[in-house]
């Protein structure tokens, strides 16, 4: 074993890595960079905890490291960039789970003696951390299953569900009390159970009560709930490290959180309160909508896009399923050599996850300074000829700004409709996400470019 000092010094290194891990990560041009740092903090960390700290059953742990390293190799490999927040809400729940188990650990721990004041902040630790640990677990749970289609993205209204919600917390605050009291008189194990199951209910509910629109926002809250959870984890085994690395994801989560329901133009508790989405307000239907759909094809897009002179192309979610981001890479570079003006549009809450989209053109190789958040380049529209929204549908919707009972009302959204022509590229008519029907489909400088998002921008692609 290492001596303390040198951990302590380990501890120290890998939390800087991880401070300047966050930093890279808030530019894409340092992204790679920012990935780098936290992969070597993260190894420090763990050396340092298993040369250092460990005192025992090293065959078990190297076998568990092992085998969770050949799952993560496994996983990254294989899973497509498409399934990227689907991934992310199944390793928050992992998170969850780690620190439910932890906790319980923790509690039957038969090494460890504490009394007074020292047993009732132990128990309360362990307390927070499985409660925190539940409700992201059972979360993240439900989040992946909207994500991946396996729940549907409506919202679960049940009547009186915020009565409920606060009788769950009372609940939980109830049986935190008698926890505190029976474990100082050598028991405690079934209201720490009791406790666990209300916190899994509460994490269901809060995730079912949500809708599809929201759901970016719910992966970064579970980020966070991820983060404070594993803080908790890092109080009950005395591990400052954890502690402070569970901080600054926790804290950088609810930062985010934050941020996108202010693009959002929602409140973060109305989020968790839940009701938005394809049950939050009235969904137009297409025969109310004045205007007639008029489609376009592939020579007749390329025309449109050659004699431009400036170009915003806004992706969404539908080119992440199609894998089209290549291809429309290479339009962009085509329409560049050209010399028209190609810039990219992205919304907040693009895709399903914060940065989706982002993620998707930096994989593609789509320059940096190309792409523009929603704030930068909404006011640009009325000088765009022509716009091109691929496979997005909420975030150009404009009954966000002019329906009240729209559940997006509010929303901010890119304002494509204000340019000299749309072109809006889509399998079929179906709504977004929201479930609400988009009036932009049938203004009269809007196009509609239907079939597979790649399929269609490989033949744009080829009459250019």
């Amino acid at each position: 074993m290492i001596n303390a000092g040198i951990v302590t010094v380990s501890y120290i290194a890998a939390t800087i890595l991880f401070i300047l891990a966050l930093g890279g990560l808030a530019n894409p041009e340092t992204a790679r960079r920012g990935n780098w740092y936290g992969v070597a903090g993260m190894t420090i960390a763990l050396l340092a905890t298993f040369f250092g700290v460990v005192t025992g059953n090293y065959t078990a742990l190297l076998i568990a490291l092992l085998i969770g390293g050949s799952i993560g190799l496994i996983l990254a490999k294989r899973i497509q960039m498409t399934q990227m927040p689907e991934l992310v809400a199944m390793l928050h729940s992992l998170v969850g789970l780690a620190a439910v188990l932890v906790g319980f650990a923790s509690f039957m721990d038969p090494s460890v003696h504490l009394a007074g004041v020292d047993l009732t902040i132990h128990d309360i630790e362990t307390y927070i951390g499985i409660l925190i640990g539940a409700i992201t677990l059972s979360g993240s749970v439900i989040a992946f299953g909207k994500l991946s289609g396996r729940i549907g993205g409506s919202p679960l209204t049940l009547p009186g569900r915020h009565w409920f919600n606060l009788a769950l917390l009372l609940g939980a605050i109830w049986f935190g009390r008698e926890f505190v009291l029976q474990s100082a008189a050598g028991g405690g194990m079934t209201p720490l159970l009791i406790m666990t199951g209300i916190a899994l209910l509460f994490g269901i509910h809060m995730v079912m009560a949500i809708g599809g629109a929201d759901m970016p926002v719910v992966v970064s809250m579970l980020n966070s709930y991820s983060g404070w959870a594993a803080a908790a984890t890092g109080f009950m085994l005395n591990n400052d490290l954890l502690i402070v690395t569970g901080a600054l994801v926790g804290s950088s989560g609810a930062i985010l959180s934050y941020i996108m329901c202010r693009a959002m133009n929602r409140k973060f508790l109305a989020v968790i309160a839940g009701g938005f989405g394809t049950g939050g307000g009235k969904s137009v239907a297409s025969g109310d909508i004045e205007g007639e759909v008029v489609p376009i094809d592939a020579q007749e897009t390329a025309a449109l896009l050659a004699n431009a002179k400036e170009v915003m192309i806004i992706p969404g979610y539908g080119m992440a399923v199609a894998q089209a981001q290549h291809v429309v890479n290479e339009i962009a570079a085509t329409l560049r050599a050209r010399n028209i003006n190609v810039r990219f549009g992205i919304h907040p809450v693009a895709g399903r996850m914060p940065g989706h989209m982002n993620v998707l053109l930096a994989e593609a190789r789509v320059p940096y300074d190309i792409v523009f958040e929603m704030d930068e380049v909404n006011s640009d529209f009325p000088d765009v000829d022509v716009s091109m929204v691929i496979g997005a549908n909420d975030i150009v919707n404009p009954s966000a700004q002019t329906d009240p009972d729209s559940p997006i009302a509010g929303m901010p959204v890119l304002e494509v409709w204000k340019g000299h022509t749309t072109i809006v590229l889509k399998r079929s008519m179906a709504t977004g996400y929201a479930g609400v029907q988009n009036p932009l489909f049938f203004k009269e400088n809007t196009r509609m470019l239907f079939g597979d998002a790649k399929e269609t921008l490989d033949e744009v692609f080829k009459a250019l």
